[in-house]
């Protein structure tokens, strides 16, 4: 109470949360010192700044200078004193993790996700309606038909701003885990182990802070199908479902302490998921993911008039881009034949032939294109047959 007492208008109060997890969430200042309202006596602040990463209880605890910090150290009360010193620790630790993030940029709108996308609006608004009736879509396509490029896009045109705070990227491998994924213990330098959040808890918690103005969270998983999906989502196999978002579907988790500790999904959390059709364990998880996700097919977009028209703008010669998607198209239906081993799934996309920056689109960047990424590709398709190999690289350096 003494210290209800002491606050004063301009004093800095660190503001934190203790459900679902401990954790630092924002920095306010007093407004007005103690006063008795029609509520009984109380403080009033505001809140200055609101964390994109909150700092947990985890790692205030695991700072050795914070040892003797009263709020670590005592857990009964709700306002606690801090000293200058450890406030600093404190205001650095926030800095740390939150300072030059990404500020929002302006609305981002549909005319600006489709700039570059070389696909046809109507497409698009269909990957938009999937993602918002089933919360979760999957983008599958052979290799370099833009899946992450388009993956993005579709986030921020949902959110309807380039804000990289309330959009998470990662990537599955064969050695990710429930623990990377959701909680798990990991060691400490104190040689303890520690319960420790995954990026799609922490993720799925900061969706939460925002749970009730809807605002749109999106959660994107590069090589979804490299993953052993029921080792890494566990039991939120079911609550990723989009019927099963929310507080009223809450189950405890593997780690919880105790039956009471649940965990949720939050309906303004959507997920979008990329596969390679050209990765032979595709049919390992095709089952476990189709009920769960909305799939959408991307193909190469060699004939599209929005390719045509972004290598005509990068200064690349009319018979160069002839060359391309004569050369191309040719190569991939000489795939899609091939249904013994390979066939739709394996042809090559678009993006091998988009150049970044300040590259001209000349001869030179096509035979380089060719001899260092497609030609070393389809050598990897044809590797038991020598003769459908050459034919096809003699064809492209014609």
């Amino acid at each position: 109470y003494k210290y209800f007492e002491q606050a004063k208008p301009g004093d800095i109060m660190v503001g934190y949360v203790t459900s679902p997890s401990k954790e630092i969430v924002g920095v306010c200042q007093i407004t007005k010192g103690l006063h008795t309202s029609p509520k009984g006596e109380s403080i009033e602040f505001k809140k200055v700044e609101q964390l994109a990463f909150p700092i947990s209880y985890d790692a205030l605890k695991s700072n050795p200078d914070l040892a003797e910090c009263e709020p670590l150290t005592n857990n009964q009360g709700s306002l606690f004193r801090l000293t200058e010193a450890e406030y600093e620790i404190i205001r650095d630790m926030i800095d740390e993790t939150n300072l030059g993030q990404p500020q929002v940029s302006e609305t981002f709108s549909k005319q600006q996700a489709m700039d570059g996308l070389f696909l046809d609006e109507t497409q698009f608004d269909k990957m938009i309606d999937a993602l918002k009736e089933k919360k979760n879509l999957l983008l599958q396509g052979a290799p370099g038909v833009g899946k992450s490029f388009i993956a993005k896009r579709i986030a921020y045109s949902l959110i309807g701003l380039k804000d990289p705070s309330r959009v998470q990227a990662i990537q599955f491998h064969q050695s990710y885990a429930y623990e990377d994924f959701i909680q798990g213990y990991r060691p400490t330098t104190k040689g303890e182990f520690v319960l420790k959040h995954g990026l799609f808890f922490d993720f799925c918690r900061r969706a939460i802070r925002d749970e009730a103005s809807k605002k749109p969270y999106v959660f994107i998983i590069d090589e979804i199908n490299r993953g052993n999906l029921s080792k890494i989502f566990g039991e939120l196999m079911m609550l990723i479902e989009h019927d099963k978002r929310g507080k009223e579907h809450a189950i405890p988790l593997t780690y919880s302490q105790a039956a009471d500790e649940k965990f949720y999904i939050p309906e303004n959390l959507y997920v979008i998921g990329m596969m390679n059709t050209a990765d032979r364990s595709l049919a390992m998880v095709d089952y476990a993911l189709r009920r769960r996700f909305r799939f959408m097919t991307l193909k190469p977009e060699f004939d599209s008039k929005s390719f045509v028209k972004f290598l005509s703008d990068k200064k690349a010669p009319r018979e160069l881009i002839t060359k391309i998607q004569t050369r191309m198209n040719a190569l991939n239906e000489a795939i899609q034949k091939d249904t013994k081993n390979l066939g739709a799934g394996y042809q090559i996309g678009h993006s091998f032939f988009v150049p970044n920056g300040s590259t001209e689109p000349n001869e030179g960047w096509y035979r380089r294109v060719v001899e260092s990424e497609i030609i070393p590709l389809i050598q990897e398709y044809w590797f038991d047959n020598e003769k459908a190999f050459s034919e096809q690289r003699d064809a492209l350096l014609a």
